[in-house]
């Protein structure tokens, strides 16, 4: 069987799926997905409409996508042309030891109907902020203490699908601050519960800019295999793109606090775009508008980039004149204004804290003294043009900041499918 032909044939499901930034990797990468399984409402929808961009896409019908990219028809009247059995692999469901048992019942109809006999591969990561460094600084000012919060135990569901579907592989990713939560003990529970459902698992930090992804983005990627199968963790192949993250926004158009323009700019996207596949000559752009600031905000905007500018300083809050400080706390955050790297080969990790506002990312071009916009977000996180966050603005942020890149996503994807083809062809000699 052709190389091509042998990768189409993997499948996988995406737990805690989220905007689904793996499971784009891993279509990229030639895999099927089986289903997708998400809590949150708008991030279901947006997987819904990633799924019928790819149907449409396969048919030869991308006409349409477009049509409603471009505001041509509604939601409504678009997801009508799409068949059932495309949108319902999105499970809108929060999973739990009462949801769990409907979960596997709708993925076992789906296995049946599309005559799926096994499942290759389970990817996915439960919400981290239980795990986060930054929540757990937070915990004091939580209604729920961190050391309560429920998600801190969603692993176990996860070692439940495991035991159920056996996949050859599996992808577990999550924050950094998972290894120290609750001093370690929710870290060596969880690798308990994955090698008791019967794999053999390796972790490793990785850093989306060595997959060409312009952010720097630490993650624990946990990859698990059966015991004695002869698989092991990949070793990913490094990507440099030798780009700079303005080369992530040279062909989009410009604006100022408050203002909208979906149109692409006269000047060429950069090589690097291209070649990353976040932008292709069918584009419709979208999500291209950003929020409103007030003059207070705008001179702190410009003052950040002209120290940024002025040999890559960071502006100290404290520093400010009195007249533009209105925070209180003038001890910690004290860098809570901070542009993003437009002449650096990465930037700070991009976090779903934009939804609250966007004075960590600020827009390099002091032209523009604005913060970043949901498609500028988008691209720094390499998801392609092509895909379109539902919901309200906020959350659209809150699915761009919490998502794997697709890039670092189909790097990890394609060093699984090594693993998988590798141990297909020596079971064929």
């Amino acid at each position: 069987m052709p190389q091509a032909d042998k990768q189409s044939s993997y499948n996988f499901i995406d737990l805690f799926a989220g905007a689904g930034g793996l499971s784009e990797g891993f279509l990229q990468a030639g895999f099927r997905p089986v289903a997708h399984v998400e809590m949150n409402e708008y991030a279901a929808k947006t997987l819904e409409t990633r799924s019928a961009y790819y149907f449409l896409k396969n048919t030869d019908n991308l006409a349409l996508y477009k049509k409603y990219l471009s505001g041509k028809i509604s939601r409504d009247e678009f997801m009508k042309q799409i068949p059932a059995s495309v949108t319902k692999t999105v499970i809108n469901e929060t999973l739990s030891d009462e949801s769990l048992p409907s979960v596997f019942k709708t993925i076992d109809g789906i296995m049946k109907i599309r005559g799926i006999e096994k499942i290759d591969v389970i990817v996915g990561g439960p919400p981290c902020q239980a795990y986060s460094l930054v929540g757990r600084a937070q915990s004091s000012h939580m209604e729920v203490p961190m050391k309560d919060d429920p998600r801190n135990y969603l692993y176990k569901l996860y070692a439940r699908f495991l035991k159920k579907y056996q996949p050859r592989m599996f992808v577990f990713e999550n924050v950094t601050g998972i290894e120290s939560a609750q001093g370690g003990t929710i870290w060596k529970n969880l690798q308990k519960y994955l090698r008791r459902v019967g794999y053999k698992i390796e972790c490793r930090e990785q850093n989306a800019q060595t997959f060409g992804v312009l952010q720097n983005r630490r993650r624990i990627i946990i990859v698990g295999w059966f015991k004695n199968s002869g698989l092991t963790y990949p070793d990913f192949v490094e990507k440099k793109s030798g780009a700079v993250v303005n080369d992530l926004f040279t062909d989009l158009p410009e604006l100022h606090p408050g203002e909208s323009n979906n149109t692409y700019s006269k000047k060429k996207p950069s090589r690097y775009v291209i070649e990353a596949g976040i932008r292709t000559k069918d584009d419709v752009l979208t999500l291209q508008n950003c929020r409103p600031n007030i003059e207070r905000d705008i001179k702190i905007y410009e003052r950040a980039i002209e120290l940024w500018n002025d040999g890559h300083k960071r502006l100290n809050y404290n520093d400010l004149p009195e007249e533009l400080k209105t925070h209180k706390n003038r001890h910690s955050f004290t860098d809570r204004f901070k542009v993003v790297e437009g002449d650096e080969h990465c930037c700070h990790t991009i976090l779903a804290h934009l939804s609250k506002d966007g004075h960590y990312f600020i827009h390099p071009d002091i032209r523009q003294h604005r913060s970043i916009t949901v498609r500028e977000a988008a691209r720094i996180q390499s998801f392609p043009d092509s895909y379109y966050f539902e919901g309200p603005r906020t959350s659209q942020f809150v699915q761009i900041g919490n998502a794997v890149p697709p890039l670092m996503a189909r790097g990890i994807a394609e060093g699984i499918f090594a693993q998988l083809y590798g141990e297909d062809a020596d079971e064929q000699q």
